[in-house]
């Protein structure tokens, strides 16, 4: 089994899950695959739908003399006619419905392996939200006792390790800790059905926390029963790779349909707000007059259909940086999801989040509504904003967003500097909290979109910000500054220099840290600016390329020059990514750093970061861009951790 990641936004992975039947795309949904009852064949889901796996259940075919005689000669996928991966469950789900099995843990790990089921998942022990916490604990125990034993039996068969503890955050991490010590392929997070079907769902982003936090990252993680597209964008978020469905089914027989945000019942529907094949063919009418077995069938296509579009949404979130918003539309949506939100406000939670934010997105920051002040990545920027900006003026000049543009603010700004001779820092009081008027480029900052009416919970957030950034200084608010600025512009030129020099030392501070800010540009500075905009392009010191600026995203690409400063003058491992010797000669062709070869990486970097990449011994071999965080690089064998940019030969 291998698992890759390709794009990242939040916790979540778009990655690549291989197989022995092949490679499939995560985040995915798996379908339940009833092999008595399967109203809608996997075959029809894989050429329909463009379903690549699906999960049944090995008890059931055990249990029955026909299937099982099937299964164990022709295999598992001859017996659903279906030739992707197949994942199976153990009885634990049918212990908790309906009692004790009738299978031991060694026999059916036996039988799935058997059968040629690509992972078969241990029988443990299902942990329920009404049991004390004594009870949660024995289960735990157990689990982990049956895990350990079913290793040694599932020969080639990859092995699902599923995390139980009940509602109890130290026993799911506990849970987890200790089988992410085993050789597993994949972790499902189990004994959660009862708490998405009771829309519990901030005992659900607790459980799911309290497991990812303490499972290894680099092998994908199953949230077990969650068949509802509500639930999906919020578990991706927070790191969920796999999803499995039998709610398509089990609603169609109730004549429930389902939608992204919600179900309805068949009765209630007038008109089908919907566009999937089942529903441009039928009318809610014609749904309604259709034989019980044909209603059933096409009801569960379009479940189907309804899942499969969410996850694509998802996918599409995850390869343009708009995950976070879908999870907050989701909260809007449902009051229950944005219970759930409110935990992601705690500091805690924002800390552990904020280690896999990129550092940019391809698109604009965008707010959906009161969670949104509370994404990790504006945390990280206002923790930086408090430890890095080079706060030095003792008074500090405000001007309202609403009041003036960027380069009106930047007018007054060099104004300023020109009748000064002072430090100045003017900050611009935003929907974000203070900006800096020298990190306004950067992201988020200037890609973000905003109202110009905001929340309560937003203002007050930000005011807390503000005033943090602000504590000990004087402040003095500027007024009417549209005005003001068409009298001064004729004195711009002599002080924009100060001004870059500013913007350029802020921006490296944000960046790369206040000391590495200091290094970059000891020197006699010049910059190179673009004629048509006149904006900064790169940055020269002492006549060496140190820095270019992208326009994009406000940020640094880091420059060989810049890069040898900086290796020079921080403490090991400061911005380093260190490799393997055995790579090093394929990252001085330019080659780009695969996990396997990364020993050690600065753990302050996150994914998109500048980096160093390094010998064991320090020796510096190239500039680098990060493509994973820094626990990611070590832990993953296979795919890409830092992209080369460029190479000392």
């Amino acid at each position: 089994m291998r698992f890759e990641i390709r794009k990242r936004d939040a916790a979540g992975r778009l990655g690549k899950f291989t197989t022995n039947h092949g490679t499939i795309r995560t985040p995915t949904l798996l379908p339940v695959i009833h092999p008595k009852k399967m109203i809608i064949t996997p075959k029809e889901m894989q050429e329909l739908l463009g379903i690549e796996m699906v999960i049944t259940n090995s008890y059931i075919i055990r249990k029955d003399n026909n299937l099982r005689s099937i299964a164990l000669e022709e295999g598992v996928h001859h017996l659903l006619d279906f030739d992707g991966p197949i994942m199976t469950d153990s009885g634990t789900f049918q212990s908790y419905v309906y009692g004790d099995v009738t299978v031991s843990p060694d026999e059916i790990i036996s039988f799935q392996r058997d059968i040629g089921t690509d992972i078969g998942t241990i029988l443990d022990i299902f942990g329920t939200p009404d049991q004390s916490k004594e009870e949660a604990s024995e289960g735990v125990s157990t689990t982990i006792i049956r895990a350990k034993e079913s290793m040694k039996l599932k020969g080639d068969m990859g092995i699902a390790l599923p995390v139980q503890g009940s509602i109890y955050p130290d026993l799911r991490a506990k849970c987890a800790a200790e089988l992410g010590k085993l050789q597993a392929d994949l972790f499902p997070i189990g004994g959660v059905v009862p708490l998405m079907e009771q829309q519990r769902y901030p005992e659900l982003i607790r459980v799911i926390l309290a497991a990812k936090q303490h499972l290894p990252m680099h092998i994908p993680v199953h949230l077990f029963g969650a068949g509802h597209p509500l639930i999906f964008p919020l578990a991706v978020a927070l790191g969920c790779d796999l999803f499995d469905s039998s709610a398509y089914i089990k609603y169609a027989l109730e004549k429930r349909m389902i939608f992204s945000w919600g179900t309805l019942h068949l009765e209630d529907i007038y008109e089908l707000p919907c566009c999937c094949p089942i529903c441009s063919q039928f009318t809610a009418q014609d749904l309604k007059k259709l034989p019980q077995k044909e209603m059933i069938r096409q009801i569960a296509f379009h479940n189907l259909y309804v899942c499969m579009e969410e996850i694509k949404k998802i996918r599409n979130a995850l390869d343009n940086g708009t995950l976070w918003d879908l999870v907050e539309q989701k909260g809007s949506e449902n009051p229950y999801i944005s219970d759930a939100l409110h935990i992601l406000r705690n500091d805690t939670q924002k800390q552990w989040l904020e280690t896999f934010e990129p550092v940019r997105r391809k698109k604009a920051l965008t707010y959906t509504g009161p969670q949104t002040i509370h994404r990790p990545i504006l945390y990280r920027t206002h923790q930086r904003l408090l430890e890095r900006y080079p706060l030095t003026a003792d008074t500090l000049f405000i001007i309202d967003e609403k009041e003036v543009s960027y380069a009106d603010a930047k007018n007054v700004t060099i104004s300023t500097l020109f009748e000064s001779s002072d430090d100045i820092d003017i900050i611009i009081d935003s929907s974000l909290g203070p900006i800096p008027l020298a990190l306004y480029e950067m992201y988020p900052f200037a890609q973000s979109v905003f109202p110009n009416t905001l929340d309560q919970d937003t203002l007050e957030y930000t005011k807390r910000i503000f005033s943090a950034f602000t504590k000990n200084k004087k402040i003095k608010y500027l007024k009417g500054t549209q005005t003001a600025v068409q009298s001064i512009k004729n004195s711009m030129t002599q002080t924009e220099s100060s001004f870059d020099h500013q913007k350029i030392k802020a921006i490296a501070a944000m960046q790369f840290g206040l000391q590495a800010a200091t290094v970059l540009f000891d020197g006699n500075i010049t910059l190179v600016k673009s004629k048509k905009t006149q904006k900064i392009r790169n940055v020269f010191v002492d006549n060496s390329h140190v820095l270019s600026f992208r326009a994009s995203d406000g940020f640094f690409t880091l420059k060989k020059a810049g890069a040898f400063q900086l290796h020079k003058a921080l403490p090991f491992p400061s911005l380093r990514v260190i490799i393997d010797d055995e790579a090093a000669p394929f990252v001085k062709e330019g080659k780009s750093v695969f996990s396997k070869f990364i020993i050690e990486a600065d753990p302050a970097l996150r994914p998109y970061d500048e980096c160093l990449i390094v010998r064991s011994n320090d020796t510096l071999l190239a500039v680098g861009q990060c493509l994973l965080n820094p626990l990611e690089m070590m832990q993953f064998s296979h795919g890409q951790a830092v992209k080369n940019r460029e190479y000392f030969s």
